[in-house]
């Protein structure tokens, strides 16, 4: 089942198109990579979905529903969940109470947050505001866990952390999909990483589609995958609107 079907999507800020005439889509117990350079119209795929943005054209349909018939907050209580790559986490409360402000929402138990990420049991007193970067983003994928989504949204996972650290998050990703059935949307700068866990890829240079297909497939191609994904250019629409950070 598509829990996320988009079909010649043109999407935008201030009716400039920054992506134009995609198609793609998220089967439940899948992980799809969505790769690209800075600019690329990653993240104003991910606000589209989100309900943020409005499309300009074409059709989104997110949990059997297309994205313009209803407001973000009722996608995000069906099943919808978004982690942008500013983590959005209060600083000031213990990584308990973080994770307790989701768990009240949907019942989740505390231990599946550890069965994920052990690590963090050791954790749970601490103030979210001091725990390192690779804490900090277990905390955040732990809460997104815990709200038993359907869909889930991860844009730029790795920001600010080691390569080693990124190696250790993403199968737990891949695990959710597994064992949850829920259907994994992926923006990472990480090329092989990403690849190494999903199962479908979509390339985006310039707000426009250049390769899709199955990630093993596109794992094989990484020479030229990497020579559009690390292509410094950027389209005027991106510059104009600010769609740098993925």
């Amino acid at each position: 089942m598509a829990l996320l079907d988009i079909k010649d999507l043109v999407t935008g800020y201030d009716g400039v198109p920054v992506v134009r005439g995609l198609s793609m889509r998220v089967d439940e117990g899948a992980v799809v990579a969505l790769l690209g350079a800075n600019g690329a119209g990653k993240t104003t795929i991910l606000q589209t979905v989100a309900g943020l943005l409005r499309p300009q054209s074409g059709s989104v349909e997110v949990l059997g529903a297309p994205v313009a018939s209803r407001r973000p907050h009722v996608a995000a209580r069906q099943g919808l969940v978004y982690v942008p790559d500013d983590r959005c986490l209060f600083r000031n409360l213990s990584a308990r109470e973080n994770l307790d402000l989701v768990r009240r929402r949907s019942n989740a138990k505390l231990e599946t947050a550890f069965e994920y990420f052990p690590a963090l049991e050791s954790l749970m007193g601490r103030p979210a505001g001091v725990l390192s970067g690779g804490e900090q983003q277990m905390l955040v994928m732990a809460r997104a866990l815990l709200a038993r989504p359907r869909l889930l949204m991860v844009d730029e996972l790795s920001m600010g952390l080691a390569p080693i650290i990124v190696g250790q998050l993403l199968p737990a990703l891949r695990r959710a999909a597994d064992e949850l059935g829920i259907g994994v949307l992926l923006v990472e700068q990480h090329v092989h990483l990403a690849l190494g866990i999903a199962d479908q890829a979509y390339v985006m240079t310039h707000g426009e589609l250049q390769i899709s297909g199955a990630a093993s497939t596109i794992l094989n191609q990484l020479d030229s995958l990497e020579a559009s994904y690390l292509g410094h250019s950027e389209s005027p629409a991106a510059a104009t609107t600010g769609e740098t950070s993925a």
